[in-house]
């Protein structure tokens, strides 16, 4: 069975099975790819994903809610918690977006509605036969990001919205040997 290059190992191939670029509507779970892809920035996705588990409760299983009201004090509590990345500005970067993520909630009636509307709201279908071949970014992200970083949020730049757009199946980057990307 042919996989994207990428996935060659566990947790990879799991998540590379199960999750990576399958269209996601769900606001939970596009909060938890938000936090996710901003604790990865200078890491490798294999590194955030062995913690995943420990951002979920750490994060409170990703509720915006939850996460926009954290304190100073829980901040400290998260600095010392060995089950997630113990960086403070990602830390008070989640913080921060889950203020802004209930906003958006609020202006667009979901944060998928908004984040969905940067691709008319249909997964882009890339065609490579590499994944040496995907973009970090694209014009798209670029876009994204802009907003986002306008809205107020922070850990956005382009290449982290172009991953989280990949994971959240907004562009199909499963390499055309992959027996993902006719899914």
């Amino acid at each position: 069975m042919n996989r994207c290059q990428w996935a060659k190992d566990e947790p990879n191939i799991t998540y590379h099975d199960n999750e990576w670029g399958m269209p996601q509507h769900d606001d939970q779970k596009l909060f938890e790819f938000l936090i996710l892809e901003g604790a990865q920035a200078g890491l490798t996705w294999v590194t955030i994903l062995k913690r995943r588990d420990g951002y979920k409760k750490a994060f409170s299983d990703f509720n915006a809610l939850k996460v926009s009201k954290y304190t100073q004090k829980r901040v400290q509590k998260l600095l010392k918690d060995e089950s997630i990345i113990r960086n403070k500005l990602k830390i008070n970067s989640a913080i921060n977006n889950a203020k802004q993520f209930l906003k958006i909630q609020k202006e667009f009636d979901s944060f998928d509605n908004y984040l969905w509307g940067f691709v008319h709201y249909k997964p882009i279908k890339n065609k490579f036969k590499k994944s040496s071949n995907l973009p970090t970014s694209t014009e798209i992200s670029e876009k994204l990001s802009q907003d986002l970083k306008k809205r107020g949020f922070n850990f956005v730049g382009p290449t982290i919205c172009y991953a989280l757009m990949q994971a959240v199946g907004m562009v199909n980057d499963h390499t055309s040997d992959c027996f993902m990307y006719q899914r």
